[in-house]
């Protein structure tokens, strides 16, 4: 059985006393009986988290790696860099990456193997716009995203991977998908995962948009969602530890 995982993404949001009263919190209540939890502050605070967050059972990400190595590519922060700051996760071609800052298919791909290379287990981000879905082309772009992925990487190094799968649509905007519509497409994930080669039953497949405490055990009680991608709601300790909670009861 699949191990849940919940992560917290908290985007471009905290302050060095904000977090340490998020941190603290975190730290004291986040161990969950069958759950790997993990927190992805921005990157000037990732060294107070891993400080705060050493000795505990919650894991550090960071919300971006760079392509690159090293080198003169400034404002970039290598793989490399994030293993030394205790990161264990990072997260990929988030959404807002795809669709604010021009990320490609093949940059998330590169961006994939990179974080590999480094050490760290990449959580890569899929899923389609309202209008895709509305168009009946959801499949095929979260197929079209993966593919890039598996023709990228050397097989034997997929099976790390960790996939969130984010309807664009239900993030930030109070919708979510139902149980039902993301079971369904984390079905098709691990499908598209099988065809390339991928031992997909092995692989973590989360569900993030707009996850809460309210929606958290629906959601996780369907067989093939492994866990959640947090946004907003793990910014407030109470809600983020409710859904730890859920993937708790849902992996008894």
């Amino acid at each position: 059985m699949r191990r849940k995982l919940v992560v917290g993404n908290w985007k471009l949001n905290g302050s060095f006393a904000r977090n340490t009263a998020l941190l603290g919190e975190v730290r004291s209540g986040g161990c969950v009986e069958g759950v790997d939890i993990a927190v992805c502050p921005p990157f000037p605070y990732l060294q107070q988290a891993g400080d705060m967050l050493s000795g505990s059972s919650v894991l550090l990400g960071a919300q971006d790696v760079s392509a690159y190595q090293e080198g003169a590519y400034t404002g970039e922060v290598s793989g490399r860099m994030l293993v030394d700051l205790g990161c264990t996760y990072v997260i990929v071609g988030h959404s807002e990456r795809r669709s604010l800052f021009g990320e490609t298919d093949s940059r998330v791909a590169s961006k994939v193997g990179a974080a590999l290379a480094a050490g760290l287990t990449p959580i890569v981000c899929v899923g389609e716009s309202r209008s895709q879905r509305e168009l009946g082309g959801a499949e095929q772009v979260v197929a079209s995203q993966l593919e890039s992925v598996v023709a990228a990487i050397d097989i034997k190094l997929l099976d790390r991977l960790v996939v969130a799968y984010e309807p664009v649509w239900a993030i930030g905007t109070g919708l979510t998908a139902t149980p039902e519509q993301a079971q369904s497409m984390h079905v098709f994930i691990r499908r598209c995962l099988g065809r390339g080669g991928v031992d997909s039953d092995g692989v973590r497949i989360l569900y993030g948009g707009s996850v809460n405490a309210g929606n958290a055990l629906q959601l996780f009680n369907e067989k093939d969602i492994d866990g959640a991608l947090v946004g907003g709601a793990s910014l407030v300790f109470d809600g983020f530890k409710a859904i730890c909670e859920a993937a708790s009861k849902a992996s008894l």
